[in-house]
């Protein structure tokens, strides 16, 4: 399940931004007993975008957070974002 929670994640971060640079690391075995573990998977992203181009941190998390979005609801519990400029 957590390969497929990545794929997943993958896709909707490279539809939605077109990274220049996308690193996806799966911490959810470290959560392992944790409630919040059963609901979802946690996940680091580092990612890099033009559409990032001009925005802040708040701004650039948001996005990430939109292009996740319905995955949020099923698939992620908790997600640490590094965004940045390509």
């Amino acid at each position: 399940m957590s390969a497929e929670r990545v794929a997943l994640l993958r896709a909707a971060l490279e539809q939605a931004l077109q990274p220049t640079e996308l690193e996806i690391r799966d911490d959810s075995a470290a959560h392992a007993g944790h409630a919040g573990a059963r609901e979802g998977g946690h996940f680091h992203v580092r990612i890099a975008s033009a559409r990032f181009v001009g925005l802040g941190p708040v701004a650039r998390h948001r996005l990430v957070y939109d292009a996740a979005g319905p995955l949020l609801k099923t698939q992620v519990h908790a997600l640490s974002i590094d965004a940045r400029l390509p």
